[in-house]
């Protein structure tokens, strides 16, 4: 390997560097040892001098919004690149929810029945399969959209119902832990690409037999040809289509174009 230099570069996480073979020099703004600690957003520049054996290590992981490279001719200026922020952290993201109390599910009728009128938890069908947790939304407005993108294809003759609960019941009174994650796929059934929102993930199942659980049980409504949910009664409609069905009533919806 010839003689070369790196450009300036201006890091955004601590590298250690095990040179084990020959040397290399780095130019930066203090140099009197051979130890060298340079802290966050100081550019730094390496001249590697002939074949060497080194062996990095990064913390955080490299990734290109943390490592800025100065333009070339320049002499470099300390903190002048502002990186791109990392993202939230997990801590951060559900520290931004704390206030939510109510929580919603979607599910098959007969399944909800079953668990309470047996006094049981009530487990999706998905729940292993998808990594050991039920599904739920914390916003209304998403609850259409979720239920087309994933259970469209569900049988017509499934009646679905919405679970309002209460989430403090289900913490802080039975300690079942719901943490707020990106959304991720339902069985086969991938995300959408452009979902960018978080959703409530309850690890476990839904104690639907408790007292003060579940606060509301909202109909689901689908269009007569497709099976497309169209709506939940008393909760949020979509008002692109004028023919919708109450299928818990076999009774026929219509609303003005």
């Amino acid at each position: 390997m010839r003689p070369t230099s790196k450009p300036w570069l201006t890091l955004h996480y601590d590298e250690y560097i095990n040179v084990m073979e020959r040397y290399i020099e780095l130019l930066h703004q203090d140099a009197e040892s051979n130890d060298v600690t340079h802290p966050e957003g100081e550019p730094i520049q390496a001249h590697i001098s002939g074949p060497r054996q080194v062996r990095p290590t990064l913390h955080p992981r490299f990734t290109p919004n943390r490592c800025i490279r100065e333009e070339e001719g320049t002499e470099p200026l300390p903190n002048v690149s502002t990186p791109t922020p990392p993202p939230p952290s997990a801590e951060e993201v559900n520290a931004k929810h704390i206030g939510v109390k109510l929580l919603y599910h979607m599910c098959r009728s007969l399944l909800y029945e079953r668990a309470k009128s047996t006094k049981v938890v009530y487990f999706p069908p998905t729940l292993v399969g998808d990594g050991r947790f039920t599904h739920a939304m914390a916003v209304p407005s998403r609850l259409v959209t979720t239920a087309n993108h994933f259970y469209a294809d569900a049988p017509l003759d499934d009646l679905w119902i919405c679970l309002e609960f209460d989430w403090d019941v289900l913490e802080k009174r039975l300690g079942i832990v719901t943490i707020f994650e990106g959304a991720r796929p339902v069985e086969d059934t991938d995300t959408d690409k452009d979902w960018t929102f978080v959703c409530p993930h309850i690890y476990g199942g839904i104690p639907v037999h408790v007292e003060g659980m579940v606060t509301n049980v909202f109909k689901m409504h689908r269009g007569l040809e497709d099976g497309t949910f169209l709506g939940i009664n008393g909760l949020v409609w979509s008002l692109n289509h004028s023919h919708v069905i109450d299928i818990t009533r076999r009774s026929k919806w219509i609303f003005a174009s």
